[in-house]
């Protein structure tokens, strides 16, 4: 019997041990995760910030102070050892985000997560993103500084995971039961292609033609112009082109193929964007130039950006940059500064490929057969075989759409044409800003960037400001890219590039300074044809109104208009609806809502009742006017907000207006009255449910961790204003994701914030130590340390020395 009991002991232990050392679906390995010498405890600490560290490869010693943001401040004898520093401390604060990031770009997020990830990793490759990587990588091997600054780079992040102890791998490589794995530049290419689809513009080709084939072209136009009539462009209007000498493309006799989808794949958050501007001397306070940038993206726990201070003999930089990105992206030096807003240029054009035969292995081009090339992605799954997908790759691109993902058509398919796809060598061009001494250098920096296209904000010391919407931009003819192509007709291809000399751009203006806030990048005296892509409306009035107001500004000012919740879209239409609703049906309940918006100020602050309900009552009015684009099996993307206001007040008895389902014949003033019915109820039933539907409540912003499923690491319910179309562009999960002020005094001085911290570990007091001051409006001085014995702020320094 003893025996008996010691073999059922025995077995029951082993199960105990197989059960607390092996992940059953989504729970992790309990007894791994809860080991108090290797799991999640030993988390729960700060960085050591202070001692000597070993890291292979450095040439010479490199000193790390941390201030009490835990900014590093890295100060490096060569670039090599910079940029080799820069990869370890990354790494050691941001080290799973580094890695989740590109593997998600990658397509390889199945290898850990299981099949649930299935089509993310499938989409992922079909849009040919590790094909971009390797051409970005075959570009930057052709200018060696850069590719030994990235292999640098890499072998300082391989020293930190090479030294990394069990006890010390990232919470969310311990949830998710995975390991590190080497760094490569190819990683680095991967994550600048993340930021690149991330900021590829709408990409609204195949709705478009859905729509030009339902409501045909007059109509067509009339929904989706390519300018509004109250454009305030980055570009000031009626500047002087007639130094370009580049014609337009002309436009080839061909048909467009009026195909239909049922679906297409998941795009880009449509708000990414930001804001960004500089005046001049003339208008600030102290003389000097002075520079803002706010990137508008998603809201993450580990935050998007990274804030270091990077320095050699030759130059010295402070900014915010990409966890796995070289140099500095938004930032600012002894010299310059510069940042960022997405330009939203069309720079993706979809084609319609026939196939030969059902083998796929050529397509039909210029009356001829082009044989198509095969890429084989075979994504592994955990607790699953390995998928295979087999994508092939046109002249165009890749054939994204068919037979295999989302289409069902044998012998046709739609391929993506990209500039994501081009190759490019971006990276140089921040290690020349990161260098840069005045506006020569900015602009010849900017002369290595392909994509995303952006739109650059320069200042400099020496009184220059600029912006240069920079890219590789296809010159297309009028209309291309507005609809899916033709992929057989050579004349649909891409035929060129305008110039990069030729890009819009504009340089101490005499108005006294330059911004930008995803509008339309010029007016309709630009020569090369500029489709409208969704540009943003509403914020670049408001900050160019602000800077039209006065004439001189301070540091106040810059930070009272970053926050700034004036709700210009709201402006625009509630006085019209208060003019021509009738009110008369209204209940005692529904009435008071009413009354609320109408004394309303059109600010979105925290307190107030009116931008919840504008919130509500747009989304109901927007539903019931765009029913017609309710269509089963029909992929359609709905007039941009600017032209849905226009026509609701210009055109209040257009069909549009009219409601599918009811048999009475609608106008903008019956849609008005029944969308603030529907949007009250809403209210009421929140309202009692929650206690207010002030704006606090009602958008309850958060910043969530990259993985959604642990709220634990998240925050919630942060008080802040602002939203969609606001200059304070702080929606639900997503808005200002680095704020950044710079004067150009000598040296800069600068504030920035951001919604998180630095650290990625949830377990340190630095993981989201900023967020209380950014949801307030708040910023912190940035400590631009000039010397690496200037010891003012400073609580830890650590000395890298080779191994």
């Amino acid at each position: 019997m003893k025996y008996l009991k010691f073999t059922i002991s025995l077995l029951l232990t082993a199960i105990i041990f197989y059960g607390l050392n092996t992940k059953f679906g989504s729970v992790p390995p309990i007894g791994k995760f809860l080991n108090p010498a290797t799991g999640i405890w030993q988390n729960e600490k700060d960085e050591s910030i202070t001692g000597i560290v070993s890291i292979d490869g450095l040439k010479d010693k490199v000193t790390v102070h941390y201030d009490e943001q835990l900014i590093p401040h890295i100060f490096a004898e060569n670039e090599n050892d910079l940029y080799r520093a820069q990869g370890y401390i990354t790494a050691k604060h941001r080290l799973w985000q580094m890695e989740f990031q590109t593997m998600a770009a990658a397509g390889r997020l199945s290898e850990f997560i299981g099949e649930a990830a299935l089509n993310h990793d499938r989409r992922q490759r079909r849009q040919g993103m590790g094909f971009g990587a390797e051409k970005t990588i075959e570009k930057i091997k052709e200018d060696p500084e850069t590719m030994a600054y990235l292999e640098a780079y890499a072998e300082g992040v391989n020293s930190y995971i090479s030294q990394l102890q069990p006890k010390d791998i990232p919470v969310e490589y311990k949830l998710l039961d995975y390991k590190p794995e080497p760094w490569t530049a190819k990683k680095t290419a991967l994550l600048l292609m993340y930021m690149t689809k991330d900021l590829a513009g709408s990409d609204n080709d195949l709705e478009y033609t859905n729509a030009l084939r339902m409501f045909g072209k007059e109509r067509f136009d009339l929904l989706y112009p390519d300018f509004y009539d109250v454009i305030d462009p980055i570009i000031p209007k009626n500047t002087d082109w007639s130094y370009i000498d580049v014609p337009l493309t002309e436009t080839p006799a061909s048909e467009l193929p009026l195909d239909t989808i049922s679906k297409t794949i998941e795009k880009p958050h449509p708000d990414n964007g930001s804001n960004n501007w500089a005046i001049s001397g003339q208008k600030s306070y102290s003389g000097n130039p002075i520079l803002a940038n706010d990137p508008h993206l998603g809201l993450n726990l580990p935050s998007i950006w990274f804030v270091m201070q990077l320095s050699t003999p030759t130059h010295n930089t402070f900014g915010a940059t990409l966890p796995g990105a070289l140099g500095i992206i938004s930032g600012f030096n002894k010299h310059i500064a510069w940042g960022e807003t997405n330009a939203t240029r069309d720079v993706q054009d979809w084609y319609k490929i026939e196939f030969k035969d059902n083998t796929r292995k050529q397509y039909k081009y210029d009356g001829a057969w082009r044989t198509a090339n095969l890429r084989v992605e075979e994504i592994k799954i955990k607790g699953n075989a390995t998928f295979v997908d087999s994508v092939r790759y046109t002249h165009h691109g890749p054939v994204t759409y068919d037979k295999n993902f989302m289409g069902d058509n044998e012998l046709a398919g739609y391929a993506m044409k990209w500039s994501g796809h081009i190759g490019g060598n971006n990276a140089r061009t921040f290690l020349e800003l990161n260098k840069g001494k005045n506006y020569d250098d900015y602009v010849n920096a900017l002369k290595h960037y392909t994509a995303p296209a952006q739109n650059f904000v320069f200042a400099s010391t020496e009184g220059d400001i600029a912006i240069w919407i920079q890219g590789q931009l296809p010159n297309k003819w009028k209309g291309q890219g507005k609809y899916l192509m033709d992929g057989s007709n050579p004349g649909h291809d891409w035929q060129s590039f305008i110039p990069q000399q030729f890009n819009a751009h504009t340089k101490n203006p005499e108005r006294g300074f330059v911004s930008s806030a995803n509008q339309h990048p010029v007016d309709e005296s630009y020569p090369f044809y500029v489709f409208n892509d969704g540009y943003e409306t509403y914020r670049n009035r408001v900050i160019n109104d602000f800077f039209n107001s006065k004439d001189t500004f301070n540091i106040q000012d810059f930070r009272d208009l970053q926050n700034n919740n004036y709700n210009l879209k709201a402006a625009e239409l509630l006085p019209h609806i208060f003019n021509t609703m009738n009110t008369s049906s209204l209940t005692k309940e529904e009435l008071q809502i009413f009354n609320e918006i109408k004394s309303w100020n059109f600010y979105n602050d925290i307190d107030e009742l009116g931008p919840s309900i504008w919130s509500a009552w747009w989304s109901a009015l927007h539903s019931l006017l765009w029913d017609e684009y309710k269509v089963d099996d029909v992929a359609l993307k709905t007039p941009y907000d600017y032209q849905t206001i226009h026509l609701l007040k210009t055109k209040g008895n257009d069909a549009f207006m009219d409601i599918i389902e009811t048999p009475e014949t609608e106008t903008a003033g019956d849609l008005f009255l029944i969308s603030f019915k529907k949007a009250a109820k809403s209210l009421m039933d929140w309202k009692a449910q929650n206690g207010t539907y002030n704006w606090n409540a009602y958008k309850a912003t958060y910043v969530g961790h990259l993985l959604q499923g642990l709220p634990a690491f998240s925050r919630f319910n942060l008080p802040i204003g602002g939203g969609r179309n606001i200059v304070n562009a702080t929606k639900k999960n997503h808005g200002a994701s680095w704020r950044m002020i710079v004067e150009m005094s000598s040296p800069p001085t600068a504030l920035g914030i951001y919604p998180g911290g630095q650290s990625g570990n949830p377990g340190s007091r630095y993981y989201d130590n900023f967020i209380d001051d950014w949801a307030a409006g708040k910023y912190r001085t940035l400590n631009f340390m000039q010397t690496d014995s200037n010891e003012d702020g400073i609580i830890g320094t650590q000395t890298l020395i080779s191994d």
